[in-house]
């Protein structure tokens, strides 16, 4: 039955809960061609929270709690229907679907050890939210577990995004960076196209995203908030440039690509050591936030000017963190000559930039196209992204 060639345009839904937990980016989209040719149209998009306890769940299993095999299959389930809620909701007024890409949420990844497909060991990526569960509750095909394929055969499975901004988002006279500011950070380099224009792609994880700055948030306030809206609160602090300096010695940042990234470095262990790095400057709650920022921002601009070979003539943010203003206003003062704009001024909705990619590559899945790009994830060669779940019969 698959893969199958697709004729006229499509209806597919995108899903994708990311290394925030904030809840599940759904994209209802519209995709018709197939690469060079790829067009889509947003029909909707939303983001659906996580209910507290579920929420809760999740993020402890991603810190390293222990978990029963039993609760485990409870929460891949949860998951599951959580993101197949969400896919019955984004169709509401709308004509259905025929298709979904669900990323899943990722609980662990780690990435091959040796950094490469040469190393002796594989990659390990989890995403909880099992496809066929979904594809079970919403009748809809489902394509899931998109990075399998890539790990198993030495790649990082991560970052999976740059094929499909390449098709959507590449211009014949400026070379690119497109910035996917989530939990963590991921850039795909997109050179202007002609010639041999897809081999000089690059792509990786840049290190924190949003995950340092959520938590800081989340410590200050004991709870009481979740993140800083706009970065309004950072943005009346001023950051400490010499524990911004320290933090950039740290060997993640250091390392060449491929590169894979997630919570089980950057996350509450990490959190906790910025803390005990920052004792002694005394800094105030806006001066620890400004100074996170900083570090988010440097480790954008360092691994630009560090591992592109060359600079990008503009930059382009997506994901959450392009909504904080003061993070955008940081990375400027760091990329001064470049542009640093989102991908909603070239058209491409920058809150469901990762959603809508998914459903493209559920899309490719369907027609046996390949959905990886290998000087991005590490691998040796193309292969097809994603297991097909059917529809089932009622």
């Amino acid at each position: 039955m698959y893969p199958q060639q697709v004729t006229g345009p499509t209806r597919v839904i995108g899903l994708i809960s990311g290394t925030s937990v904030d809840g599940i980016d759904a994209a209802l989209v519209e995709v018709s061609g197939s690469d060079l040719d790829l067009k889509i149209e947003l029909l909707a998009g939303e983001t659906y929270p996580y209910a507290a306890e579920l929420r809760e769940k999740i993020l402890a299993v991603g810190a390293g709690a222990a978990i029963a095999m039993a609760e485990l299959a409870e929460l891949d389930d949860a998951i599951a229907s959580a993101f197949a809620q969400a896919a019955q909701n984004i169709q509401i007024g709308h004509k259905p679907a025929t298709l979904i890409g669900s990323h899943g949420q990722t609980v662990y990844h780690r990435p091959p050890q040796g950094g490469s497909q040469k190393s002796n060991s594989l990659g390990y990526s989890l995403q909880l939210g099992r496809g066929a569960l979904i594809a079970h509750l919403t009748g809809i095909t489902t394509v899931s577990n998109f990075r399998l394929a890539d790990i198993n055969i030495g790649g990082h499975g991560a970052p999976l995004v740059p094929r499909v901004d390449a098709f959507l988002l590449s211009d014949s006279v400026q070379g690119r960076c497109i910035q996917n500011i989530g939990g963590i950070g991921n850039v795909a380099y997109i050179p202007p196209r002609g010639g041999d224009w897809l081999s000089k792609i690059r792509g990786w994880d840049t290190g924190p995203g949003n995950s340092l700055l959520d938590l800081a948030v989340q410590h200050l306030t004991d709870g009481a908030k979740s993140y800083d809206e706009n970065g309004n609160w950072a943005a009346t602090g001023i950051p400490c440039n010499s524990l911004v300096e320290q933090w950039l010695k740290q060997d993640y940042f250091h390392l060449h690509p491929p590169k894979s990234t997630g919570r089980e470095l950057f996350g509450v262990a990490y959190l906790h050591e910025c803390l005990k790095d920052a004792e002694p400057y005394q800094l105030n709650p806006p001066d620890l936030l400004a100074t996170l920022t900083e570090l988010t921002v440097a480790t954008i601009a360092h691994s630009y000017q560090t591992f592109l070979p060359q600079m990008p003539q503009q930059v382009l943010l997506c994901g959450g963190g392009s909504r904080n203003l003061y993070l955008k206003q940081r990375l400027q003062l760091l990329l001064p000559s470049i542009p640093v704009l989102t991908t909603d001024e070239v058209g491409l909705n920058a809150d469901f930039k990762e959603a809508i990619a998914f459903a493209v590559l559920a899309y490719w899945r369907q027609m046996g196209l390949p959905g990886n790009l290998p000087a991005a994830t590490g691998a040796p060669c193309e292969v097809l992204l994603g297991e097909i779940h059917p529809e089932v019969a009622s």
